[in-house]
């Protein structure tokens, strides 16, 4: 099976399941803060650098799974299907563990086994950070993100 029919199939998994692990998993409230808010963020704090990485992407922020696109911003991973997978290395790494991170981690290693040492990389990179994943994120939108990065010892 081709590279691209491989992350098209992952892909289309994600949106089946994404709503599903939404609802019933995610027990948070959703920010109430478009892209435009996170614009107005001071530059290079981590709300402007969310709302520059949503808006490069053309995204809108997820309801409830708004940590998801900070984690791609402190890390700088990127949103090409296998680099999903290698993000949630590196949040296995850094202590995060769900059932939907298990899931992608197993469909992912499945689906990209070619990508192993990528994905062993980045869960080397996530045991070597401070543990952030379980940060309040919305408290800290107006801090500097390269301080963020450097106080969490991350790799990006």
């Amino acid at each position: 099976m081709s590279f691209g029919v491989r992350s098209h199939n992952v892909e289309k998994l994600y949106y089946f399941s994404r709503d599903i692990y939404r609802n019933v998993f995610k027990k948070n409230l959703a920010w109430e803060i478009s892209k435009i808010d996170l614009l107005n963020f001071p530059k290079f704090s981590l709300g402007f650098d969310l709302g520059i990485f949503l808006d490069q992407n053309n995204f809108e922020l997820e309801k409830k799974l708004e940590n998801h696109d900070i984690f791609h911003v402190l890390t700088g991973i990127n949103t090409a299907v296998f680099k999903e997978v290698g993000l949630q290395y590196y949040l296995l790494g850094n202590g995060k563990t769900s059932l939907y991170l298990f899931g992608v981690i197993l469909t992912g290693s499945l689906f990209y086994p070619e990508k192993w040492l990528y994905f062993w990389q980045n869960w080397q990179f996530g045991k070597k950070a401070r543990k952030f994943h379980d940060l309040d994120f919305w408290s800290i939108l107006d801090k500097q993100t390269t301080v963020l990065r450097q106080n969490f010892g991350m790799k990006y």
